[in-house]
């Protein structure tokens, strides 16, 4: 705790958590917020799942191209363009009564979301000393998984009360409380996007980003399948009210696994760290297709949430270790188009397996994903080994210096 004591010091480290926190809230309610209201506009469960496949598969296809949109124009205007045009698209949404229209608004909401959480990484850089980068990147990852329990909570809990229309429009109100916050913050503001270098190449010809982008179909396609399995289970099993408390563990073990893989020392290299926490993380999910829906399964999600948060800070190290100059959010955006859209293809495929065949089977496809992903990584690993040594401290010091506001 002392490590994160120090960090929590640091100048611009509590804004930075702090701007963004609502906005981050915001993406964990609009799900179910956007679920809520079309389920009680139409009566509709399909329908409903239809108008939230739209609003992910429309974020994910644009992610990329929203993050190169920031590379080369800075956060500043892009944040202040898309945060008011997000807030709104909800505002409007939540006033629809048309099947067709809320499909439309669903589908354009997803086309304007800020990038808020790429938007933030590239700023630790700027904010921390290098020594400090790990634990910054845990500490954010442990902030995003936080938000991610609360948002689905709060929109329940809401749509649930004598409100129901309220999700949405808090939803909104919250994106644009953070990501204005963010857009104002004076270490956003003075945010300088990268030149790239002299031989910088279309992303998509990037070779680490390739080999990513494979390993992330199939995590994207079992993660979908996921979040499907395990509600169809619990309803299956007719115990529908376990599926908050397995997500709920999950959700917190995910916190502490963040908060707990900052705390590995910097003489192991990110890309050493998340091969063998991926590696541990492919039998941690065995237990989940051998369990049925009850604290057994709560059990079997948190060891799964805790190493999954723990890869995630290591996965966001490789990835600023290997991409090209220029391109802090759109790499992670490009990838986040291939697993966003997999991933919205998983959970269609999901329901279908669960419902016809088993919930057990769509499980354990999760399990086969992750250990593919596993085995993608060591076999090419060769594409990522400059993400497989330890930057002295100079090396650090000078990419921070690249990477500040005063550089021309």
């Amino acid at each position: 705790m002392k490590r994160y004591m120090e960090l929590l010091r640091i100048p611009n480290v509590w804004v930075l958590l702090l701007a963004c926190f609502p906005a981050r809230v915001a993406y964990g309610m609009v799900g179910l917020g956007i679920f809520f209201k079309v389920e009680q506009a139409t009566g509709s469960i399909s329908f409903a799942g239809l108008a939230i496949g739209l609003n992910a598969a429309a974020g994910s296809l644009t992610a990329g191209i929203r993050g190169s949109i920031m590379d080369k124009y800075g956060q500043t205007w892009p944040l202040r363009i898309m945060v008011p045009a997000y807030a709104a698209m909800a505002f409007a949404l939540n006033a629809m009564h048309s099947k067709p229209l809320m499909l439309i608004f669903a589908f354009v909401m997803g086309l304007s979301a800020p990038p808020i959480n790429l938007s933030v990484r590239p700023l630790w850089k700027i904010v921390v000393p290098p020594d400090f980068l790990r634990t910054a990147y845990a500490m954010d990852t442990a902030i995003m998984s936080a938000a991610g329990v609360v948002g689905p909570v709060i929109a329940t809990s809401l749509a649930l009360s004598s409100r129901p229309s309220l999700p949405l429009n808090i939803c909104g109100g919250l994106m644009l409380l953070g990501g204005g916050a963010l857009a104002i913050t004076k270490v956003s503001r003075s945010w300088i996007p990268e030149k790239k270098s002299a031989d910088y190449q279309p992303l998509w010809r990037h070779k680490p980003l390739q080999l990513l982008m494979i390993e992330g179909c199939f995590l994207g396609f079992g993660w979908g399948v996921f979040d499907v399995a395990v509600p169809a289970f619990t309803t299956i099993e007719k115990v529908p009210y376990m599926t908050a408390w397995i997500f709920t563990a999950m959700g917190i073990a995910n916190i502490l696994g963040g908060l707990l893989a900052g705390l590995v020392s910097k003489r192991t290299s990110s890309l050493r760290a998340m091969r063998r926490t991926y590696g541990v993380w492919f039998f941690a999910s065995i237990p989940m297709v051998l369990t049925h829906p009850g604290w057994t399964m709560v059990i079997a999600a948190a060891l799964l949430g805790l190493l999954g948060g723990a890869i995630m800070v290591f996965y966001w190290e490789v990835m600023e270790a290997i991409r090209p100059l220029g391109s802090p959010t759109a790499m992670m955006g490009w990838l986040w188009t291939v697993e966003g859209t997999l991933m919205s293809i998983g959970s269609a495929c999901g329901g279908v397996i669960s419902e016809k065949l088993s919930p057990t089977i769509a499980l354990s496809i999760t399990t086969a994903c992750i250990g593919i992903g596993y085995a993608i990584l060591a076999l090419g690993k060769a594409r990522l080994i400059a993400a497989d040594r330890i930057p002295t401290p100079e090396e650090d010091l000078e990419a921070m210096k690249d990477n500040s506001p005063t550089t021309s």
